[in-house]
């Protein structure tokens, strides 16, 4: 590193977005551009302990400085508010492929089922595209473990999607229990 300034340059151009991201999907905008700031201040004062793939110790730095800003109800509630202020009635009424294959209530249900380790875990991999391996360093444990931390996730979404209510189902237990009460009320 014979520029450091040019070596931070492009550090920041070449990862800025990825971890404002990263702590955008776990915080609110003002949130997550400070902690985008903060994570890119620490590398500066930091430049010799930033290793040759910086982007698993950028996330682990902004997880960290995450940690210290909230406490663990906070991301679960944004995350609903979020999906809640995105979603207008177009939404519930438009055809889509996806109802075909599981519906959204359902499957916000399940998201919203999981726990934050579970829902940090999943987003790492699927959501960041972060190899098992780097996702690893992210959260501070071995490959191993984060491996086994994986296939416990998918393995209680997967329970959380067999478990959520499907409005289908609730629609037609809702019209066998009034057809029940009907009979009943005639006899």
């Amino acid at each position: 590193m014979d520029d450091p300034d040019k070596w931070f340059t492009e550090l920041y151009d070449e990862h800025h977005r990825r971890v404002f991201a990263y702590a955008l999907a776990n915080a609110g905008r003002d949130v997550a551009e400070d902690v985008a700031s903060e994570t890119f201040l620490i590398a500066w004062r930091r430049l010799d302990h930033v290793p040759d793939t910086p982007l698993p110790w950028l996330l682990g730095v902004a997880r960290n400085l995450l940690y210290q800003q909230r406490d663990g109800g906070n991301r679960r509630r944004a995350l609903a508010e979020r999906v809640a202020a995105l979603t207008t009635p177009e939404d519930l009424s438009v055809w889509d492929v996806a109802d075909h294959v599981i519906e959204r209530d359902s499957a916000l249900a399940a998201i919203a089922s999981l726990s934050e380790r579970d829902l940090e875990v999943l987003t790492l991999v699927m959501w960041h595209g972060l190899s098992p391996g780097d996702a690893a360093k992210v959260v501070g444990c071995s490959a191993p473990a984060f491996f086994v931390r994986l296939h416990r996730a998918r393995r209680r979404l997967a329970r959380a999607f067999d478990n959520a209510p499907s409005p289908s189902r609730t629609r037609t237990a809702s019209l066998a229990a009034a057809r029940t009460s009907e009979s009943l009320e005639k006899s």
